[in-house]
C-alpha cells in the first residue's frame, strides 16, 4: 500500500472517488460529490493541488494537503493533511480527515491509512499531537484512531476529539 499526494496523473482515479463520495459522511464534506470529469479537471483538481501552498486565500484558511491510499493499482482511501491548526480546528475537525471507499471498509484501509498519513503528518505539523475529531457513532473510525495510538480527551454532544503523540 501506497499513499499519493493528489496529482494530474491520477485524474481519472481521484475524480471517480471523490465524485462518488457522499456531500457529507461521518463528518467529512465532500463539495465535489457528483462533478464532471471535465469541471473536476479543468477547476477542482487544480484548486485541490493548490491548496498545499495556497495563494490570495482568506486568513483563516489553513494549507491542506490531499493524499490517496492505493492498493496496487486500486484507489482505496482519501487523507487530508492540515498543516496546522487554527482555534476552531484545534476545537473542531483537527489534523486530519479521511474516508475509505464504502465497499473497502472493514479490510484494514483506515489503519493503514493513517498509519501512513501520521508518518506525513509529523513533519508537517508544528503541535505537539495531531488533533482528529470522530463521530461518537462512528464506531469503526473509533478504532483506526485507537489503533494508531490514539487517545480520547474531550467530548461534545455528537464527537470524541483524540489526540496523538507525534
Amino acid at each position: 500500500m501506497e499513499l499519493r499526494k493528489i496529482n494530474t496523473k491520477d485524474a481519472i482515479a481521484e475524480w471517480e472517488y471523490i465524485t462518488n463520495l457522499p456531500a457529507d459522511e461521518n463528518g467529512l464534506t465532500n463539495p465535489y460529490h457528483g462533478v464532471s470529469y471535465e469541471e473536476f479537471t479543468e477547476k477542482v483538481l487544480p484548486l485541490l493541488i493548490s491548496y498545499e501552498n495556497p495563494v490570495g486565500m482568506p486568513d483563516w484558511f489553513v494549507p491542506e494537503t490531499y493524499y490517496y491510499l492505493w492498493d496496487g493499482d486500486r484507489l482505496v482511501g482519501e487523507f487530508r493533511i492540515r498543516h496546522h491548526l487554527t482555534p476552531a480546528l484545534r476545537d473542531g475537525a483537527g489534523h486530519i480527515g479521511y474516508s475509505i471507499a464504502s465497499d473497502e471498509r472493514g479490510k484494514g484501509y483506515g489503519t493503514e491509512g493513517l498509519r501512513l498519513t501520521l508518518l506525513i503528518a509529523r513533519e508537517i505539523v508544528p503541535e505537539d499531537e495531531i488533533y482528529l475529531r470522530v463521530n461518537k457513532d462512528n464506531v469503526a473510525s473509533q478504532k483506526v484512531m485507537l489503533n494508531n495510538g490514539g487517545r480520547i480527551v474531550g467530548e461534545d454532544e455528537g464527537h470524541y476529539f483524540v489526540r496523538i503523540a507525534k
